[in-house]
């Protein structure tokens, strides 16, 4: 539609709009296409001076609103931007992306073990350092006028989301804000704190797919669709060819028994139909590249999965890619793994990889060594890649779009037991198909097993929700970190303007609402058994304590003694005496009475623990505020100042430089000087021990062979303060944590010394990805014991972090 069409007082909406965003018309004349309107409204309101929650699907074009905070930034003299992203991943792409329009000296880089240019204009960052910036209160926070949050539902991850929460709450006041996220069902409510908390916040939401998505099943080597296409058919109907070719509907269907049937695997309605052979990888691969539905991502939930596919597509002969594509993607592996020394490439099983690269495939898992994690995201963004097979983090990953997805099982292990995945995995996965200005639509496949039920395939596929739940709760160092900038009170008082304190407090809502109606019934109840002979509430517990005694005292129960059975017969007789003397007894209505007296007392106990639920909710986030303050005033990390003030001891001083799970754990060996006499490879292998965290019960274990000399008296006392402060919190109401495990410490201080890498990956029988992501998590610990420890140790840190930082895990920290 052009102006010309418009109506008068649509035009001079418009002219008006464009008169009042001088800086938004000028940012979009530079574009190369036009915004969207979800969009532009982000943008005009960054332009009027407000923040924004922008939640979109994947692939939408959200980003544009965060360059346009940029370009607004950089307009002004000093005014700084702080681009933050969950990933280490996510924050080297994006700073490669806006050095290409700012300039290398416009543009830092701060990851933990990157420090690129910290005082630029535009800082990309991870969260957590902007987290530690704000609580160490860091001069690099002068003049910053925009943070842009980039996958701010990441809020909801039940292990790090408490960051983004932190920053919001804490960030100065001046400071706007750029919160980007995936389409999320509740984001009216997640922006209603963020306005509560931060000010004026406009929330934008787009549910609409930039690229459509066909969606459809794999039955054996047919590829269907799963919904009706006829243009008769309802919007989400089944396919009736599916049904068809799957045999119909559940086993508890063709019963007439509703959904209530036996759920089969991936926790779905099992289905009774004539078994069905799937097609092998390599067989999908060959006909998704007949049918043009290439480069396609397949979603595996396993890393091993993952690899397998590789291999079989390999070992299957084919090969997607042309001659001049093979020596591209040869020179852009070289060129990523020149650092990498040629005795550990065949332990990386470089040349393998490499083959099914020059084929088109690769694998995309966190096992993956990054040097080959770069290379695959490459490779696939210049459309060299056809095939990756990857586990569900690349949905929440860098951008990899696809025509097709594959998803091979609607079911994963979540670390405990076999899960179905939940709509909104099942949106983030397929947010990843169809790439934007290339393809008309994106793809989804469905591959089919014996045991689903196409109604509950389709719901999966049909639905949109995703809320966004808070995870957060106050941590030993953040309480040190905030009652040092603000004090106790203060501080309990921002901790309840949580978001996980507001949506608590909104469930408060509907459950006060539930009680006030049960209430109603239970005025109605006690109305209708009142008797005019006496108290029928009194007579009525008696009704109950004489069947509570009668159950009990069954014959041939477990009671064994015989005395006690006797008593028991002597305390119902007393209780039937008292009973029939009861003015009540005699009443002609008593049964009638009874009746309503026996509904009162089921929808009390129920009222009653509706009550209970309210109170445990209210304050919930400074309840366990409070009990962490006493833990630390108990250990003397806090001295008590008096009218409920506490002050920070100079070993909080030392906490509120330890971050991690374990910040108390560390901060205590550190007070007690348990770790003062470890070499610097045997305190790299301490500290795998603080943060190694098994994926699996078999976790490489090989305690038999831990490190002689100071390393195990030092494992022994740090096992003996992890015990003694888990009753602690446990006495404190608290949850404990899980002891220390030294599964990784052999590997580690082998490494640490010097070990060949072939012999440490085969020590730990972990893949080299997964020894790089911890040997990293080792650095950073070891970096905060030095900052927080007493001079000796922190040289033995230092030069602990130079021997865990060699070869590649040199490199993956580039």
């Amino acid at each position: 539609m052009t102006e010309t069409d418009l109506s008068p007082s649509e035009r001079f909406a418009a002219a008006r709009i464009r008169n009042r965003s001088r800086n938004l018309e000028l940012f979009r004349a530079d574009l190369r296409f036009d915004l969207d309107p979800f969009q532009f409204a982000a943008c005009d309101a960054l332009d009027q001076g407000r923040s924004v929650l922008v939640a979109a699907p994947t692939g939408a074009g959200k980003t544009i609103v965060a360059e346009f905070a940029i370009w607004l930034a950089m307009r002004q003299p000093s005014a700084k931007v702080f681009y933050t992203t969950p990933m280490k991943a996510l924050s080297n792409q994006k700073y490669s992306e806006l050095v290409d329009v700012y300039g290398e000296s416009e543009v830092g880089l701060l990851t933990g073990d990157t420090n690129v240019n910290p005082r630029a204009r535009v800082v990309v960052m991870t969260t957590e350092v902007l987290r530690n910036m704000i609580y160490a209160d860091s001069d690099l926070l002068d003049d910053l006028a925009w943070v842009v949050l980039d996958e701010v539902h990441y809020l909801a991850d039940r292990f790090r989301g408490a960051v983004w929460e932190e920053v919001i709450l804490h960030l100065p006041t001046e400071v706007r804000l750029v919160s980007l996220s995936a389409t999320v069902s509740n984001a009216e409510e997640f922006g209603d704190w963020l306005q509560t908390v931060r000010g004026d916040t406009d929330v934008i939401v787009s549910e609409d797919r930039p690229v459509p998505l066909e969606q459809h099943v794999l039955v054996g080597a047919k590829l269907i669709d799963l919904f009706d296409s006829s243009g008769a058919a309802a919007t989400n109907r089944v396919n009736p060819e599916l049904l068809r070719m799957v045999g119909g509907g559940s086993r508890s269907e063709a019963h007439g028994g509703g959904h209530r049937g036996r759920r089969g695997r991936g926790g779905f309605p099992e289905r009774r139909g004539p078994r069905t052979e799937k097609l092998h990888r390599e067989h999908i691969a060959r006909m998704l590249d007949e049918r043009m539905l290439l480069p396609a991502i397949f979603f595996v939930f396993s890393r091993n999965g993952c690899d397998q596919g590789v291999r079989q597509v390999v070992r299957s002969g084919i090969s997607l890619t042309t001659a001049q594509e093979r020596n591209e993607i040869r020179e852009t592996a070289e060129y990523h793994c020149r650092t990498l020394l040629d005795e550990d490439l065949a332990v990386l099983g470089y040349w393998e990889w490499l083959e099914g690269l020059e084929r088109g495939v690769a694998a995309h898992h966190a096992g993956l060594l990054p040097a080959f994690k770069e290379v695959v995201e490459d490779l696939f963004q210049r459309k060299l890649l056809k095939v990756v097979f990857a586990t569900e983090t690349l949905a929440l990953g860098v951008n990899m779009p696809a025509r097709t997805v594959v998803l091979e099982k609607l079911e994963k292990f979540n670390g405990e037991a076999r899960v179905p995945i939940t709509p909104g995995e099942y949106t983030q996965i397929t947010g990843r198909a169809g790439r934007r200005g290339i393809d008309v639509e994106g793809h989804s496949v469905i591959q089919w097993t014996d045991g689903l039920e196409p109604q509950a395939v389709a719901s999966l596929a049909s639905r949109r929700t995703y809320p966004l739940n808070s995870s957060f709760k106050p941590t030993y160092n953040m309480a040190v970190n905030l009652i040092e900038q603000f004090g106790r009170q203060r501080t309990r008082e921002v901790l309840e303007t949580s978001f996980a304190q507001f949506q608590a407090d909104r469930a408060v809502v509907d459950l006060a609402r539930k009680v006030r109606s049960q209430q109603e019934s239970l005025d109605g109840y006690r109305e209708a058994m009142q008797c005019h002979l006496g108290d029928f509430t009194e007579y009525a517990a008696l009704r109950r304590e004489l069947s509570d005694l009668e159950r009990t005292n069954v014959p041939g129960g477990r009671e064994a003694s015989h005395g006690a059975r006797q008593e028991r017969q002597a305390a119902i007789t007393a209780v039937r005496r008292q009973l029939q003397r009861h003015p009540c007894h005699a009443c002609p209505d008593r049964e009638a009475h009874a009746r309503w007296s026996e509904r009162w007392y089921k929808l009390k106990r129920g009222h009653d623990k509706l009550v209970q639920q309210i109170r445990s909710r209210t304050g919930a986030v400074a309840t366990t505020f409070d009990r962490v303050t006493d833990v630390l005033l108990q250990l003397g990390y806090l001295v008590d100042a008096g009218d409920g003030e506490a002050t920070v001891a100079a070993g909080g001083r030392r906490l509120q430089r330890i971050y991690g799970e374990r910040d108390l754990l560390v901060a205590e060996c550190l007070e007690a000087g348990v770790w003062k006499d470890l070499t610097p490879a045997q305190l790299a292998a301490m500290a795998a021990t603080i943060v190694y965290q098994p994926r699996r019960e078999d976790a490489p274990g090989t305690e038999h062979a831990l490190p002689r000399g100071a390393f195990r008296p030092a494992l022994d006392e740090t096992l003996t303060i992890w015990s003694r402060l888990d009753d602690i919190e446990r006495d404190a109401r608290l949850a404990g944590s899980l002891p220390p495990t030294p599964a990784m410490a052999v590997g580690m201080f082998r490494w640490a010394a010097g070990s060949p890498l072939d012999d440490v990956l085969r020590t730990l029988d972990l893949p080299a990805g997964d020894f790089v992501r911890w040997s990293k998590q080792v650095i950073d610990l070891l970096d905060q014991i030095r900052n927080a420890g007493d001079e000796d140790l922190a040289q033995t840190a230092r030069r602990a972090t130079d021997a865990v930082r060699r070869g590649i895990v040199a490199y993956a920290a580039v």
